[in-house]
């Protein structure tokens, strides 16, 4: 898939090229870099899905995935960390509010930086279960509770948050509200040290008798629910996008060492054992790259991906991993070097296997649809 936006590929090379320079320092730092939005910001890729008319690149989503497939080369963390943040601009340029427009500008140029806070300590999967309330008072709304596995938490101070506003009537009482981080009843809470994953700044926030004017009602209940929904199907699309290109990345590098090895007075790719595992990786790539593709054109047009976004998140769940120690014992030992970035593409593959939707819940999508 080729990108659509003129002058995106170039973009997208000279951030990976950072990327590449700078994420074994980020990872030996434990921490969540900053500077990664700021260096997204200067290649306009905050603004990646943002209407030109608004300064930003009005790529599709189409685009959108590709991004997340190459950048995912180097890091799926960082590119996800910066996804996640433009999708904050993009939506906030929906509403009708002078001030979102505001806050999205300052998304575009990494001087605020957006999350969406959906999952909490004892609701994942199931979103309809969220206890984050939010009370009518006056003019506004207070907001009580606490996100938990926040992308961006360690950052983020624009953020699109889920609560329920009438526990009685389940997804139909969740609505949406933008919350600045900045504002008082807003406290950040832990920080998640996830290994091969500290770029993600995942972590939790507490909502202490927050007050969100009425305008930051973003979306009313029961419409929340539906564009989350949506919204989730994207996500699982680019996340399975996110594991192909981690994949290829790592065939390459089994490929090139392979090229340039001998074992028993051969080169390795003429012993059959490595050139079969060597193939299933290839094939498993082909095969999620045919899913996801699917699913990108059915949500680029518009039209239910429900079932495809799911089979491709499925996928990406049972084979990235298993592809990824195949290369990585392709390469012997040296498989194991951390300039390589394997071991990170590794423990990136596994926060994928939960992102968006638990493999387990895939397959309850699928048999939905049986």
């Amino acid at each position: 898939m080729a990108f659509q936006t003129s002058g995106l590929s170039e973009r997208s090379a000279n951030f990976a090229a950072y990327i590449h320079k700078h994420r074994l320092n980020w990872e030996k730092r434990q921490e969540a870099p900053r500077e990664i939005f700021t260096r997204a910001a200067q290649e306009g890729l905050l603004g990646l899905e943002t209407a030109t008319s608004f300064g930003g690149l009005g790529a599709s989503f189409l685009d959108k995935v590709e991004l997340a497939r190459l950048q995912s080369h180097q890091s799926m963390p960082a590119v996800f960390a910066l996804i996640n943040s433009q999708n904050v601009a993009a939506r906030l340029r929906l509403s009708p509010h002078t001030k979102h427009h505001q806050l999205a500008d300052e998304l575009l140029t990494a001087d605020r930086i957006g999350c969406t806070a959906l999952t909490e300590p004892h609701a994942g999967s199931d979103f309809g279960a969220i206890k984050t309330t939010a009370t009518k008072k006056g003019n506004g709304w207070v907001l009580n509770g606490t996100k938990a596995w926040i992308t961006n938490a360690a950052h983020a101070d624009t953020i699109m948050l889920y609560a329920q506003t009438d526990a009685d009537k389940g997804w139909r009482g969740i609505a949406s509200f933008v919350i600045d981080a900045r504002k008082a009843g807003f406290r950040r809470g832990e920080i998640y040290k996830l290994i091969g994953g500290h770029a993600i700044g995942a972590g939790e926030f507490h909502l202490e008798d927050y007050l969100a004017p009425e305008e930051d009602l973003l979306s009313p209940p029961g419409d929340a629910f539906k564009f989350a929904m949506n919204s989730i199907n994207g996500a699982r699309t680019y996340v399975a996008s996110m594991c192909v290109g981690m994949m290829e990345n790592a065939l390459d590098l089994a490929t090139n060492y392979a090229k340039d090895r001998q074992a028993f007075g051969q080169n390795l790719l003429t012993h059959q054992g490595y050139r079969w595992s060597l193939g299933d990786v290839a094939t498993h790539i082909a095969a999620l790259s045919a899913l996801t593709d699917k699913a990108a054109q059915l949500i680029n047009a518009g039209e239910d991906a429900v079932l495809a976004a799911a089979m491709a998140k499925k996928m990406a769940g049972e084979v990235t991993i298993p592809s990824l120690t195949a290369c990585m014992q392709a390469m012997g030992a040296n498989g194991l070097r951390e300039e390589h970035f394997l071991g990170q593409h590794l423990a990136a593959a596994k926060i994928a296997a939960f992102t968006d939707g638990s493999t387990e819940m895939m397959k309850e999508r699928i048999g939905a649809y049986l």
